[in-house]
């Protein structure tokens, strides 16, 4: 397991289509789950301490956004073959384990993640109304621990983005496994 880095937000650059199968066996694309505010991508997967860190306050601060106008959806990147607890029949159990009120997708072909610039999971993507980048950062500060009252830095700056449009200036890079790339394990 690498830790990595995201990269710094890269403000205004545009929500690229994809069209990806879900956990529930129906086919999603950004323009399918965004909200009139914004779209929440998230890149996640099963296995990964980080996101097992993280995700149920992940969800629950999906579910607060949702109201406020954000469409989410969760993609799950990894080689599957190198990873099987990242495989389909898993990512179902893993949604409804976790209580997911958004879809979980399979990027069979790692090209949506390859074309977003996803480096790690869990790794997050928040576009405005008019499917601009407004957050690429971190969902708190607690890593791989859960720190009680961390500052929920997703759900702030995607409530601001609901609000007025904009992502805030400063963001803390998230940090998480390093995406399991076919041919790289």
């Amino acid at each position: 397991m690498v830790a990595l880095e995201t990269p710094v937000c890269d403000f205004g650059w545009k929500a690229l289509d994809f069209s990806l199968s879900g956990v529930d066996g129906k086919t999603y694309s950004p323009a399918h789950v965004r909200g009139p505010n914004g779209l929440l991508v998230m890149f996640i997967c099963n296995h990964c301490p980080y996101v097992k860190a993280v995700i149920d306050r992940m969800v629950t601060d999906v579910n607060e956004l949702q109201p406020l106008g954000m469409g989410a959806i969760a993609v799950m990147p990894n080689d599957v073959e190198s990873y099987p607890e990242d495989s389909p029949e898993n990512m179902k159990i893993f949604a409804a384990e976790h209580g997911f009120t958004f879809p979980y997708v399979m990027d069979e072909t790692q090209e949506v993640a390859r074309s977003y610039g996803a480096v790690c999971t869990p790794d997050f993507f928040g576009f405005d109304g008019d499917m601009g980048l407004q957050y690429r950062g971190r969902l708190d500060s607690s890593g791989r621990e859960s720190v009680p009252g961390a500052r929920r830095e997703l759900f702030e700056a995607m409530a601001q983005v609901a609000e007025t449009g904009q992502g805030p200036a400063q963001q803390i890079p998230s940090i998480g496994c390093s995406i399991k790339w076919r041919g790289e394990g």
